[in-house]
């Protein structure tokens, strides 16, 4: 399998899970400023939509969406305990907080904080809006170590992913401390930590 990433992008998500769920994947960096691989060649070939992550079988199928890849990586192997099995109920649950992450904070951080030409009216509501999702994480996460419980799932992979653009966005995580560990926690996962320095996004001390 290739997973198409680029560095500290949502595609981090996928690929932690690949790690946790011990399978292999070969990973293809994406420029995605310019929509070009490392050898040159044109992105929107492989991806016509343009961003990360795809996810390409060993037979050329080719998928997309984080909250479907990841659910795809974990049923490879049911062993590690990253999703519940499907057509449970549990099931429907960890999808319900796929949704929440992928449109309530994916897609509020992505694009408007990322682009520094966002009117500063719409920045304001959208630092509004992911105050008031950090509030619900962090009460969630006073109660409960991870986002389904006792045990790390793809979701918290995925919310891992992107409350970690915090560290990038100047949006502090001080408010939220329960919100602000469990980020610090999941940072500290051997497979987590692997996924961070193949993306060149943390260094190991020498």
């Amino acid at each position: 399998m290739k997973l198409y990433y680029s560095p500290g992008a949502c595609s981090l998500a996928p690929h932690i899970v690949a790690r946790e769920a011990g399978l292999a994947i070969e990973l293809v960096e994406v420029d995605l400023a310019k929509h070009k691989l490392k050898d040159g060649g044109d992105y929107f070939a492989i991806n016509p939509r343009g961003y990360v992550p795809l996810l390409e079988l060993d037979d050329g199928t080719r998928l997309t969406e984080v909250a479907a890849l990841v659910q795809y990586l974990a049923d490879l192997n049911p062993e590690a305990k990253l999703a519940p099995a499907a057509g449970t109920f549990d099931r429907i649950k960890l999808q319900s907080w796929l949704t929440f992450v992928s449109s309530e904070l994916h897609k509020v951080f992505s694009p408007w904080l990322w682009h520094k030409d966002t009117a500063l009216s719409t920045v304001k509501a959208v630092r509004e809006k992911i105050a008031l999702r950090f509030i619900e994480l962090d009460r969630v996460l006073a109660a409960q170590p991870y986002l389904m419980g006792e045990h790390f799932s793809v979701a918290d992979a995925y919310a891992f992913a992107i409350v970690n653009w915090s560290n990038l966005l100047d949006v502090s995580l001080a408010p939220y401390p329960a919100l602000a560990d469990y980020v610090a926690r999941i940072a500290e996962r051997p497979a987590v930590r692997a996924a961070m320095r193949a993306e060149r996004l943390i260094r190991e001390a020498a």
